[in-house]
């Protein structure tokens, strides 16, 4: 097992050329979960099926089916189905449900021969920026397990950087999906509204901002991933383009000194590459911020699960309760109020997008917080509101935006930073080829 690749690209060539079993990867994912996960908490259910998935990838291998994902394990958020497992969105109003279906990704990875190893936790609902629920309790962080990975994807990406998998299923609805891989140092992409299909799967919150995301430690395994979920090459040859930078995001947010030194270098390390940098950033119209369209987010909620929270209160989590209960008391202009400012806000991005194609920003304005807390109290040495470390990831979907963190670096306790880069909608594999290029540069930033 000790000789085995990490990744998913090199171990599926390796079980199709018939160097290494099916089995292999999975068996080491196994190994590594039972030694490493009670510590974590990332996988909340290992796959029972899992012995029999490689049975049946190895009689298509035998014959003559290519599979791109041959053997390699997967772990799949656990708000996306899959069929015959119990799926709870972190909810005990869900502790018994059992997906009836795959959702079309899981489905897609299924048939490229990838082996579901288990199911990664999720925050509950996927509405909260930390993975922390009344039913599976906290999930660390790998690199220092008294932090949080954040959240909602804070399972899956935990799994990747521990090792579990080289390959991950998130979702991201305000970067859940990003800021995650950010604190855990691996990467998450966020593809174009609807290019990954969403569903069959659980009712949204809010309908039209959240997509499935791959989350890898290298960029050939992201591509090899949308491959696989798109069913098209969305790998590209760019000449080294254009890049604006916007270190605050044109908002009055303030950054961690680690995440401004960090992000500045890595910025400085694209230059030194070739890259023509502007400093550049959208001018957001009043009423389009991050609180702005907060409520679209508790109605739906609310919507979804009021009629529950008023029978048993106790189910829910307090952040959880919280949201559902501003969003039975919202008004129906606030709610409308709320689809105006996520207009406006993806408007604004879209047309930045138009003149500059490609804009960086910090993933998040600081590094994973204590495990314990529901947001960091501080940031850049001032009070902290509790969504400010989401500051830089929602405007993408609202947009419709592909959007990427890649690790940047570190900061000077050794905790993993992330750059986020953005393009416009369907500009996915421009995307994807830049972040190619630029991740290696990434890599060594201090």
């Amino acid at each position: 097992m000790r000789d085995l690749p990490e990744t998913a690209t090199e171990i599926a060539s390796l079980v199709t050329s018939g160097t290494i079993r099916v089995g292999d990867a999975l068996a080491r994912s196994l190994h590594r979960v039972a030694r490493d996960n009670p510590g974590l908490n990332a996988i909340i259910r290992l796959n029972p099926q899992a012995s029999a998935e490689v049975t049946a990838v190895h009689h298509r291998l035998q014959a003559g089916e290519l599979l791109p994902l041959a053997g390699v394990p997967v772990v799949i958020k656990d708000n996306l189905w899959v069929a015959g497992l119990a799926i709870t969105q972190g909810s005990q109003l869900f502790a018994d449900f059992v997906a009836p279906t795959d959702a079309v990704a899981v489905a897609r990875l299924r048939a490229a021969g990838a082996i579901i190893l288990g199911i990664g936790a999720t925050s509950e609902f996927a509405c909260i920026g930390v993975t922390n629920t009344q039913l599976y309790g906290m999930t660390r962080n790998p690199i220092d397990p008294s932090l949080t990975p954040g959240g909602s994807s804070g399972g899956p990406s935990a799994a990747v950087a521990a090792g579990f998998a080289p390959l991950a299923l998130g979702t991201d609805a305000g970067g859940s999906t990003r800021r995650p891989p950010a604190h855990v140092g691996v990467i998450g992409f966020k593809p174009s509204q609807d290019l990954v299909p969403y569903g069959p799967g659980f009712e949204e919150p809010v309908w039209g901002i959240s997509v499935i995301c791959p989350i890898a430690r290298n960029m050939v395994d992201i591509a090899l991933a949308m491959r696989v979920l798109t069913g098209q090459s969305l790998m590209s040859q760019i000449a080294r383009p254009a890049l604006a930078y916007a270190a605050h995001f044109g908002l009055d947010q303030p950054l961690d000194a680690d995440v401004a030194r960090v992000t500045d270098s890595a910025v400085d390390s694209l230059r030194r590459a070739g890259y023509p940098v502007e400093t550049a950033a959208p001018v957001w119209p009043e009423g389009s911020g991050r609180a702005d369209v907060a409520p679209l987010q508790w109605a739906g909620l609310a919507a979804l699960y009021g009629a529950a929270f008023r029978h048993d209160p106790s189910r829910f989590g307090d952040g959880i309760a919280d949201q559902i209960m501003r969003g039975l008391g919202l008004r129906g202009v606030e709610v409308a109020q709320a689809h105006q400012a996520s207009h406006r806000m993806g408007e604004t991005l879209r047309a930045f997008l138009g003149r500059h194609p490609f804009v960086i920003t910090p993933t998040t304005p600081c590094p994973a917080w204590p495990v314990e807390d529901v947001a960091p109290r501080f940031i850049g040495g001032l009070a902290a509101s509790p969504r400010d470390h989401a500051a830089f990831t929602s405007q993408a979907n609202h947009a419709g935006s592909p959007a990427i963190s890649l690790p940047c670096g570190h900061t000077s306790t050794g905790l993993p930073l992330g750059l986020q880069i953005m393009a416009a909608p369907g500009a996915d594999a421009a995307l994807l080829a830049l972040a190619q290029d630029v991740a290696p540069m990434l890599a060594g930033q201090g």
